[in-house]
This record gives structure tokens, C-alpha cells and sequence, in this order.
């Protein structure tokens, strides 16, 4: 028996015309599941009041197409025909049939649904599939489209919030198909799980006869659940609006919950299903938004092979101390790296009075996260305990950048500017690969890589009337300190100066290769 769903669904009597007779030519019969019966929300007061009638008019009718394509007495033929009324009906906002006229008149799911009816044509006619590609080719387009509307109906467009509603919406798919296995092939003789994973099993009789057999195979299907999970993890932090980024917080806590207990428990022994507790324990994690709901398990932490890790190689070969990347730890560093070009675009584009406000408001971001990328540093701070004083200091350098122009006295004052902005990062990013003990060779190695960031930027940063060769420098060369900036980049004398800064920079790469700890040799 499928879970309760969140108290106060909604339900049939909030959308037009669904206690209109369904058309008999065309539905099923009536629905085999209701929005309180699926294992997970289906418009839960989480949702906003608005938002909830699209969401159960796109329910209700690929509700009716999925009672179609499974249905255990309709012939594949009649199957296919009634489905193609359906999408007749998506094409005709006059339609008389309720459930697509509900859908029409919601104004939104009408494409999401066309795609989904693929897939039902497919089950339609399809019992089996061949590899784990055609099974992710099926999700796609019977699972990914019911994200991709969520998102849609709340402004949501960040391409990494759409890639993990996707991948949740597939993980729930599979799920599902894991729960089914037995009553799938009893009644509608179709087995989602592919044949070539079965044969490894002894076939498909033995995979269903023997318990020994068909165990790696579900645990491998499992461990590809628990991937794409993983890739869904941030799609929490990374909405704009709190009510969806609740709802997918339930539902990844939720699908994590149940993909343990298939873990644990053989699903043709019994129906594996999640309870009241559950979805109790479920809304509580959410409301916390916590990182230990949302993060990876403890077990696929251990196992390593973090994903995007081979986009920091170099910082991941030195400052990793020879283990395996932990997942997460590229996502959490780039995410730390958007904050200084966060404040670098903000201080090319925007007004003078909003640069002045912009670090005060992440001072308070960072207390209180109120945006995706905020959420995103919460949670990078949570799973990898980064320093928030690290975090103040890369704000401070900003700070420091937001006026009209920009000069720096001396070179205590270059250093003091690079470890702001640069070293900070370094000092994370070694804790982001598990390498605390390795704080010093971080700081070093920001600080090297900000004296470059300097000399390769001398053009733009005079464009905005901003010099970050120290004034003392230029002054021993004899160039005017009080110059316009496009002045001292064009004076001939300039690249002297600039020479020298490069052999600061030259010895702070050595210096930093001299604070590589020994447990992390150079490979």
C-alpha cells in the first residue's frame, strides 16, 4: 500500500470539471491512484495555493494516460487509440473531455504532458528493455517532464536546478519500477530492470526465482539511484523560491529513505513502502533544509569517486593527501569561487550605491542564506566545516574593491589584498578536499595565483580606473602614483614594474611548493 501523502492535498475537487463523468471511449476506467496514494507530494500545501490547480490538472490527466498504458485487459491496439484521443485532446482547448479541458484551462503542462504520452505509447507496446540506456531514454520522457513543469510554474531557470529536478524525477521513476518488479510482470508481463543485467543473473526466470541470483543486480540498479540522488542533491539550494526547494528537499529525503529500505529489503519478498513516519521525518528535514538530508550518505562518501572532481586535477592530486575526492567537493568550490566574480560583475555593472550595499547583504547571506547561491555556501560550509571568519575575509577584499577606483599603497598592502580574496579561497578549497592540515600551502598558493590574476588584468582593471601594482613600486620607477590609470599603463616604463611582480610571483609558486605537506607527494 502506498504511503499518505502530505497533510491537506489537494485533491480532484480543485480542478474545473473533473466530477464530470469520464469519457468512457476514452479513460480506463476509473483512477487506480489518487494525489493523497503516490509515494511521494503530488501538490502538497507546500506548494503555493495558485500553483497547486496546474499541478493536479497535469496530474490527473497523465494519471488517466499511465491507467491506460497499464491497464491489464486492453489489447497494445486499443491501448495505442486511446492514447492517441488524449493528445487529440491536447491539440483542442475545446475539448470535451474534462481531464484536458481542466489542463487547458490551468494554462500550463500541455507540452510536458505531449511528451509524457510517448512514454505511454511505449508501455503500450513495450515489455522489456534491452540496457540501463533505453531504460534512462524511458525516464526521460515519463518522468523528467513532471520537473521540468514544476520548475516552469515557478520561474525557475537555472540550467543546474532544471539537470537535478531531472535526475530526481528519474531516481523516483526507477524507484518505482524497483517497488513493482513482481505485480509488473504478473500482471502486465513487462520488466523495467534491462536484460542484459539480467542475463548476468542467469536469465530472467532465475533473477525472479532466486533471491542469491538477483541481488547484485538490484544493488547495482540501487547504486545508479543513488548517483542520480546525488546529482540532485543541490537542487534544493539552488531555487530561487522557498516553497519548491521545501518540496524537492521532502522529496529527495523521502526517495532516500526508500531507496535504504530496498537496500535492506528484497521488493519481491514484499511491497517496500515508506510510511507516515516517514514523510513526518521527511518535512522536518526539509524545514531545516539541512546538509545531512540533503548531502550524499556517509557509505557513498567512503566509497569516493566524487562527480567533477577531475575539474580541480591539479588542487585535488596535491592537496588531497593521495585519497579519494569527496563528493560534492568541485560543485562546493566553484560555488565559493561565484562569490568574488559575483562581486566583480556587480562592481562593473551596478550602481555605485548597490556596490556599497552589496557586501553588507552578503554579511547577512551568509548567516542567513536566502538565495541559491547562499544556500549553496550553507551547505558547502555544513558538509565540509569551512571557517566562516574565511568567508568574511574574501567579503572584506571585495569591500575594498567597491569604490570608484582602486590603488594599493605597497606591497603589505598587495599581500593583504591577496589574502583576502585569494588566500580565503585557498584556505577552503584544502578543507573542501579533505585536506584541513594543508591550510598553509592553500594560503600560499591563493596568494601566487592573485599576484598573476593581477598582472594578466592590468588593461581591464585601468579600464575602471584601478592599479593593483603597489604605488611605492611605481614610484621607484618613477612613474606619477597619482596618475590616471590608463596614464601608467601606457607609460613605457611600466613593464618593469610589471616584471617585477611576476618574480614575486615566481617565488610565491616556490613557496607554496615548500608548504606542500609530505603526506601529499606531487604525481
Amino acid at each position: 500500500m502506498a504511503p499518505p501523502a502530505l497533510p491537506r492535498e489537494a485533491s480532484s475537487r480543485d480542478v474545473p470539471g473533473m466530477s464530470a463523468a469520464p469519457a468512457a471511449e476514452v479513460l480506463a476506467g476509473p483512477p487506480t491512484r489518487g494525489p493523497g496514494s503516490e509515494n511521494f507530494p503530488v501538490a502538497s500545501w507546500l506548494l503555493a495555493p495558485a500553483l497547486r490547480r496546474p499541478v493536479l490538472a497535469f496530474y490527473h490527466f497523465v494519471r488517466a494516460a499511465d491507467d491506460i498504458a497499464d491497464h491489464p485487459e486492453l489489447p497494445p491496439e486499443e491501448k495505442l487509440a486511446r492514447l492517441a484521443r488524449l493528445e487529440a485532446a491536447l491539440d483542442d482547448p475545446a475539448t470535451p473531455l474534462p481531464l484536458a479541458r481542466a489542463l487547458h484551462e490551468s494554462g500550463a503542462g500541455t507540452a510536458e504532458a505531449r511528451r509524457m504520452l510517448s512514454a505511454f505509447r511505449q508501455d503500450a507496446t513495450q515489455r522489456r528493455y534491452a540496457g540501463w540506456a533505453a531504460l534512462e531514454d524511458y525516464c526521460a520522457r515519463s518522468a523528467a517532464p513532471v520537473g521540468r513543469l514544476l520548475l516552469r510554474l515557478h520561474g525557475e531557470t537555472d540550467p543546474e536546478a532544471l539537470a537535478g529536478a531531472e535526475s530526481l524525477a528519474a531516481a523516483l521513476q526507477i524507484l518505482n519500477h524497483l517497488q513493482d518488479l513482481g505485480p509488473d510482470r504478473a500482471a502486465l508481463d513487462r520488466v523495467y530492470l534491462p536484460q542484459d543485467w539480467m542475463a548476468l543473473a542467469g536469465g530472467e526466470d532465475a533473477f525472479f526465482t532466486d533471491a542469491a541470483a538477483r541481488a547484485p543486480v538490484l544493488l547495482t540498479a540501487l547504486d545508479r539511484v543513488e548517483a542520480m540522488l546525488d546529482r540532485a542533491a543541490c537542487l534544493p539550494r539552488r531555487l530561487e523560491s522557498r516553497r519548491p526547494a521545501l518540496e524537492s528537499a521532502v522529496t529527495l529525503h523521502l526517495a532516500r529513505r526508500l531507496l535504504a529500505r530496498l537496500r535492506a529489503t528484497d521488493p519481491l519478498a514484499g511491497r517496500v513502502a515508506l510510511s507516515r513516519a516517514d514523510m513526518a521525518a521527511a518535512l522536518l528535514a526539509a524545514l531545516r533544509l539541512s546538509a545531512p538530508a540533503l548531502a550524499p550518505p556517509a557509505r557513498h562518501r567512503r566509497r569516493g569517486a566524487g562527480a567533477g572532481a577531475g575539474e580541480a586535477r591539479p588542487l585535488l592530486l596535491r592537496a588531497r593527501h593521495g585519497g579519494h575526492a569527496r563528493p560534492g567537493a568541485a560543485r562546493a568550490l566553484r560555488r565559493l569561487c561565484l562569490l568574488p566574480c559575483r562581486g566583480r560583475h556587480r562592481r562593473r555593472h551596478h550602481a555605485r550605491g548597490r556596490q556599497a550595499r552589496w557586501p553588507a547583504e552578503w554579511r547577512g547571506k551568509l548567516e542567513r542564506p536566502d538565495c541559491p547561491l547562499s544556500r549553496e555556501l550553507a551547505w558547502a560550509r555544513s558538509a565540509f566545516a569551512l571557517p566562516l571568519a574565511e568567508c568574511h575575509a574574501m567579503i572584506d577584499g571585495m569591500e575594498a574593491d567597491a569604490g570608484p577606483s582602486r590603488r594599493i599603497a605597497d606591497g603589505a598592502a598587495l599581500d593583504l589584498y591577496c589574502r583576502q580574496v585569494a588566500g580565503s579561497v585557498g584556505a577552503l578549497a584544502v578543507r573542501i578536499f579533505g585536506a584541513p592540515e594543508a591550510e598553509a600551502y592553500g594560503l600560499a598558493l591563493g596568494h601566487a595565483f592573485q599576484l598573476v590574476n593581477v598582472l594578466r588584468d592590468i588593461d581591464e582593471d585601468a579600464l575602471r580606473e584601478r592599479v593593483y601594482l603597489p604605488l611605492s613600486d611605481l614610484a621607484a620607477a618613477g612613474l606619477p602614483p597619482d596618475a590616471p590609470a590608463a596614464a601608467l599603463v601606457a607609460d613605457p616604463r611600466l613593464p618593469a614594474v610589471a616584471a617585477a611582480l611576476a618574480e614575486r610571483a615566481d617565488a610565491a609558486f616556490a613557496a607554496a611548493d615548500a608548504l606542500l605537506p609530505p603526506a601529499a607527494p606531487a604525481r
